[in-house]
C-alpha cells in the first residue's frame, strides 16, 4: 500500500474503502475483506450511520487501531463551535476509539468557521490527528483557511477523469492539503467506464479499465476510497500498485477533463436540505 505525506507529517494511505450506503449489516463483511487485501483505510460519516460497525469491524480485524486509518465526517448540522465540541466526543464513543485519524466538516453550511475552531482544538488534545473539509467551494474553503491556525490537511470532493478539479488543486498546492476522490470513477458512468483508452491502456498493463482510473488517481498525487461490498471488486480496486502509467498516458487522460459532475444538486436547494436535517446518529446507528 502506498501512502502519502500530508501536510501535518502524517503518512495516510492514498486507498481506502468508503462505506457510504452501506447497511450496518454489511460492513463487517466488506471491511474484513477490504483488510484481508491490503486495505489500511476506512471512510465514514456521522450520516452514514454505520460508524459503530465500522468501529467493529476495526476491532474484530486483529489489527492493531494504529495500522488502520480511520476518517469520519461532522454533519452541518453540528456546526459551531459547541455543538461540533459535543459531536466531536459523541462520534468518538460511538466509534469505539480513543482518536480519529482524520476528521472531515461534511459541508459548508452553517457555522463552518466554529466547528473548526473545535477541530482545532481536538487535534490539540490528541482526540484528532488531522483535519479536513469536504464539499466546500473555493470561496468557502478559502474564508476557512483566512481564519484557521490550522489549515486542512486533507479536502475531499468529487473527482475523477471527466471533472479533474484543476482550480482547487492549483489553490491548494501551496498549502500541501492533499485532494480525495469521492465519485473516482465518476459513479461507475459507462461512458466514462468504455473510454477507448482506459481499455487501450487495460490491454497493456493487463488491467481492467477500474484500476486504471484509480492508478490514474493515485499517481496524480491523489487519495482514492472507492465504495464497494463486492469481495471480487474489493480485491480488483486494490490491484493498482505493481504497474505506473507513463508521463504521456497520464497526459492523454488529463487531456479528458470535461469539467463534469456527476453530483448535481444546486448549492443553495443542497444547503436548504441540508440544514433542514435533522438526525439522531446515536439512536440510529446499529
Amino acid at each position: 500500500m502506498e501512502t502519502l505525506t500530508l501536510n501535518n507529517g502524517l503518512r495516510m494511505p492514498v486507498l481506502g474503502i468508503g462505506v457510504n450506503h452501506v447497511p450496518s449489516a454489511e460492513v463487517g463483511p466488506a471491511l474484513a475483506h477490504a483488510f484481508e487485501a491490503g486495505y489500511r483505510s476506512v471512510d465514514t460519516a456521522n450520516t452514514y450511520l454505520n460508524e459503530r460497525a465500522v468501529g467493529r469491524a476495526v476491532r474484530d480485524s486483529g489489527l492493531a487501531r494504529e495500522e488502520v486509518f480511520l476518517t469520519t465526517k461532522l454533519w452541518s448540522t453540528d456546526s459551531g463551535y459547541t455543538r461540533a465540541r459535543a459531536a466531536i466526543d459523541r462520534t468518538l464513543k460511538r466509534i469505539g476509539t480513543d482518536y480519529l485519524d482524520l476528521l472531515l466538516l461534511h459541508q459548508q453550511y452553517g457555522d463552518y468557521n466554529g466547528a473548526w475552531r473545535a477541530f482545532q482544538e481536538a487535534v490539540a488534545a490528541g482526540k484528532v490527528r488531522s483535519i479536513g473539509v469536504s464539499n466546500f467551494n473555493p470561496r468557502r474553503l478559502a474564508d476557512l483557511i483566512g481564519r484557521a491556525r490550522t489549515v486542512p490537511a486533507v479536502v475531499q470532493v468529487e473527482r475523477h477523469p471527466y471533472f479533474q478539479q484543476r482550480e482547487l488543486r492549483a489553490f491548494l498546492e501551496p498549502l500541501g492539503t492533499a485532494v480525495e476522490a469521492w465519485f473516482p470513477l465518476g459513479h461507475g458512468d459507462a461512458g466514462l467506464l468504455a473510454e477507448p483508452l482506459f481499455a487501450e491502456l487495460g490491454r497493456k498493463y493487463g488491467k481492467s479499465p477500474v484500476q486504471v482510473i484509480l492508478r490514474w488517481h493515485v499517481q496524480d498525487g491523489g487519495i482514492v476510497i472507492p465504495g464497494s461490498t463486492d469481495p471480487d471488486h474489493i480485491r480488483s480496486n486494490a490491484a493498482l500498485f505493481d504497474f505506473a502509467l507513463t508521463s504521456e498516458e497520464m497526459d492523454r487522460i488529463a487531456l479528458m477533463d470535461r469539467n463534469r459532475r456527476f453530483h448535481n444538486l444546486p448549492e443553495f436547494v443542497e444547503g436548504i436540505v441540508f440544514q433542514a436535517m435533522r438526525t439522531d446518529y446515536d439512536r440510529k446507528q446499529r
